[in-house]
């Protein structure tokens, strides 16, 4: 039989949802370190605050979750209380389109990567990084 929460669990267990220092962010930025990529957190251009920004080459990397920001892959619209998950869950898309906009009208460069290409290989993701930067991508060790 399946439980059905209340809404006061329900309030705590998303409460307990981060935005930031993510598994999939922890493992791309330890993988980045590893290439030896420099990079900031949470630095915010304009309105945005991309997940990991490198400053001198003008390149943003979003790290984006599949649920919140509408991964074609795995997304899925919750069954309980539609209405607000569909307007929460579209205007995320918004924004994300308004972000990456701004940001390239202004002569950034857009990574967005979804947290399941991270969770498959952040060696592979790093690696992207590391070629929209430049650098050859093989660890300084």
């Amino acid at each position: 039989m399946v439980r059905l929460e209340t809404s006061d669990e329900r309030r705590r267990m998303m409460s307990r949802i981060k935005g930031r220092d993510t598994v999939p962010e922890l493992s791309l930025r330890r993988s980045a370190w590893a290439l030896g990529l420099r990079y900031r957190l949470q630095y915010r251009i304009g309105r945005a605050r991309p997940d990991m920004v490198f400053v001198g080459a003008k390149l943003a990397v979003f790290v984006d979750g599949c649920f919140w920001h509408g991964c074609p892959l795995h997304s899925t619209m919750p069954k309980n209380n539609r209405e607000f998950w569909r307007k929460k869950l579209t205007r995320n898309l918004e924004r994300d389109v308004e972000n990456t906009q701004w940001l390239e009208a202004h002569g950034w460069r857009v990574l967005r990567l979804w947290e399941h290409e991270i969770e498959a290989s952040h060696a592979d993701c790093a690696k992207r990084i590391a070629a929209m930067l430049g650098k050859t991508g093989k660890s300084k060790k």
